[in-house]
């Protein structure tokens, strides 16, 4: 090491001693530690975050597509990054949708237990074991019709005989369909219940069947277990807090939908970082709601057009970011909103399914 020069404590690397920093890792030179020194890193970087953010959200909200346009052109140290503005925004939102989460969680397992824990001894049991036997027998005559239809519809296919068709129809026990039903006695499980029978008696008088596979067993037992506990809110819970995952998911698919629609207008980082924009602005619309309402409840044509507001916002920053007319935006817009939606259904679906079999 040469006489004008000192090792740096934090990399080890030589540089010049009238550096203030040094010049490979960025720590001070003379970095004593004091109270000061110790969190120093933290409060400048927090309070440089605060400052980029407060001059991001106000774009944010009232120039739509300007964020992104200008981080396109290079500007990605005077604003708030695309990606962490839009998971500090989800986060707040999340943060202020929980707690209208747990009201609604509340609300729905005590409608549950009212609707299960009703009185049901107004009926006999005589009636119930009539009116129980003749529903099987409509279901049974049902099933036996439209199974009798369908082989002789598909004759052609099948090559079955009247004769073969009769003989099957009129079978004991009828094939096994391939949907659940989930119509089962419950008087019989509760009944099963109050004896404590084990879960494997339960699941057969539910309508198990040996052969069953691995998720048809979870599937019962799911059910099974909803029903013993009767807690439908619990299963809205698990939906809520598996969404922010799926979101991870769902914005990239809008980025591809924005680059199957302006592929000439550059990579798909380009739409990605619309994207981060585009649902950073969403969340903050949203968590304003969901605010004000925890204090004072809005109306729903209020709700309405606050939510309208972030299709007219993705119509005019579309319009600036890629730079296209003002009817070739909204047709592109609207073409985007309908192909992005059935993969938000899909979303949708998923995730409740998803809720109901880990909840």
């Amino acid at each position: 090491m040469k006489a004008n020069q000192t090792k740096c404590k934090n990399c080890e690397h030589p540089y010049n001693e009238v550096f203030q920093f040094c010049p490979h890792c960025g720590q001070k030179a003379n970095d004593e530690l004091t109270i000061g020194v110790l969190f120093y890193n933290t409060i400048s970087n927090y309070f440089s975050f605060d400052a980029r953010f407060f001059k991001s959200f106000i774009p944010l909200l009232f120039r739509p597509g300007y964020l992104a346009k200008e981080f396109i052109k290079g500007k990605r140290l005077l604003y708030l990054h695309p990606a962490q503005m839009y998971l500090f925004i989800s986060v707040v939102f999340f943060f202020i949708f929980s707690f209208s989460v747990r009201e609604q969680v509340d609300d729905l397992n005590n409608n549950f237990q009212e609707i299960f824990d009703k009185d049901s001894t107004i009926v006999l049991d005589s009636i119930q074991t009539i009116k129980r036997d003749s529903i099987r027998h409509i279901k049974d005559s049902i099933a036996r019709k439209e199974i009798e239809s369908a082989l002789r519809n598909n004759k052609f296919i099948t090559g079955m005989s009247d004769k073969e068709i009769d003989s099957i129809v009129k079978l004991d026990k009828l094939p096994k369909k391939n949907v659940i039903s989930f119509d089962f006695d419950e008087s019989e499980v509760d009944s099963l219940l109050s004896i404590n029978a084990t879960d494997k008696e339960i699941y057969k008088s539910m309508g198990l069947e040996e052969d069953d596979g691995w998720l048809m067993r979870k599937l019962y037992a799911q059910m099974l277990k909803f029903y013993k506990a009767k807690d439908a809110g619990n299963i809205i819970s698990t939906f809520y807090d598996t969404v922010p995952i799926a979101l991870f998911f769902v914005l990239p698919i809008f980025a591809l939908i924005l680059k199957l629609f302006y592929y000439k207008k550059g990579p798909y980082a380009y739409h990605l970082v619309f994207s981060f924009y585009y649902f950073s602005f969403v969340f903050t619309v949203l968590t304003i709601i969901f605010g004000v309402n925890l204090i004072y409840e809005i109306s729903n044509w209020i709700d309405f057009l606050i939510a309208l507001s972030c299709f007219i916002y993705l119509f005019i920053a579309i319009k600036r970011f890629y730079n296209q007319g003002w009817f070739l935006s909204f047709i592109k817009t609207t073409l985007t909103t309908m192909v992005f939606f059935p993969f938000v259904f899909i979303a949708v679906v998923s995730i409740l399914v998803f809720s109901f079999m880990n909840y």
